[in-house]
C-alpha cells in the first residue's frame, strides 16, 4: 500500500504566534492519527517559484489515512487556529509504493 504525505509550504509568515497555535494542535492531530513529520524546516532552498520560508512533510501509513487526518475534528479544531488570510500551500500527495 503506498504511503500518503502532507506537503505544507508557506510562502510567508507574518504573524508567528498564530502559527505556534497551530502547530501546538496540529502537531497532536497529526500524531493521533498515525502521522510523523519527517521535515519541518525554515532552511529551505527555494528554486522554481522562489518560495523559501518554510516546508513541512509528514507521512502517513496510506493515501486514505492522510486525507482521514485532515478531515478529522482533531485538525480541523488545529485549522480554526490560523488567522484568516493565512497563506500556505497544503497537498496530500501519494506515495509511489
Amino acid at each position: 500500500m503506498a504511503k500518503g504525505y502532507w506537503v505544507s509550504v508557506y510562502p510567508a509568515i507574518t504573524d508567528p504566534a498564530s502559527l505556534d497555535a497551530y502547530g501546538e494542535r496540529a502537531r497532536s492531530a497529526v500524531r493521533a492519527a498515525g502521522g510523523r513529520v519527517l521535515a519541518r524546516g525554515s532552511r529551505v532552498a527555494g528554486y522554481e517559484a522562489g518560495i523559501a520560508e518554510r516546508v513541512v512533510l509528514i507521512e502517513f501509513d496510506s493515501f486514505e489515512q492522510a486525507v482521514a487526518a485532515r478531515e478529522s475534528a482533531a485538525y480541523q479544531e488545529a485549522l480554526a487556529e490560523l488567522p484568516d488570510g493565512f497563506e500556505r500551500d497544503f497537498r496530500i500527495v501519494e506515495g509511489l509504493g
